[in-house]
């Protein structure tokens, strides 16, 4: 394990997943033996207003907020968040946006699991280790849906 931060910015729309798919990626990453930290920004999320959260991990994280032009990813779960969140951003920031995906998926309540599996094409964090935290979260039916969505998501693309 290198001293690399991974920095995973997550902004949406209160109702939208956010802080599931945050709290997610923060048990993948402290399951596969990383430091963790993470932060919550509600705001006004109960009125549709903006939420994010902050992810980082590597071998030893110091602080739960990612400093600004350090984003190493935004999983941005409406597209209005990017430009929003723009000076937290890398120059080679990986953005993933709904347009990323089938209409079908991008106007689901799955696509913060469909955003993920895409997430995790950079990760590489085992698919048995998503699968397990998918099935934790949701009850069985709802959770067969995530794992077929995250699968999806996750194949890389030709």
């Amino acid at each position: 394990m290198d001293n690399k931060i991974t920095n995973v910015l997550f902004a949406g729309i209160g109702g939208q997943g956010i802080i599931k798919a945050s709290d997610m990626l923060t048990e993948a990453a402290f399951r596969m033996g990383y430091d963790v930290k993470k932060s919550e920004l509600h705001g006004m999320s109960q009125r549709g207003g903006s939420v994010s959260s902050d992810v980082r991990f590597g071998k030893k994280v110091f602080s739960p907020m990612i400093p600004r032009g350090e984003a190493d990813y935004l999983i941005a779960v409406t597209e209005d968040q990017i430009a929003v969140c723009e000076e937290y951003l890398k120059p080679s920031c990986v953005i993933i946006k709904p347009s990323d995906f089938p209409e079908a998926v991008a106007t689901s309540k799955m696509l913060n699991t469909a955003m993920l599996g895409k997430l995790n094409q950079y990760l590489k964090f085992p698919e048995e280790l998503w699968i397990e935290l998918l099935s934790q979260s949701f009850k069985a039916e709802i959770a067969e849906s995530n794992i077929a969505v995250f699968r999806e998501a996750a194949k890389k693309e030709a």
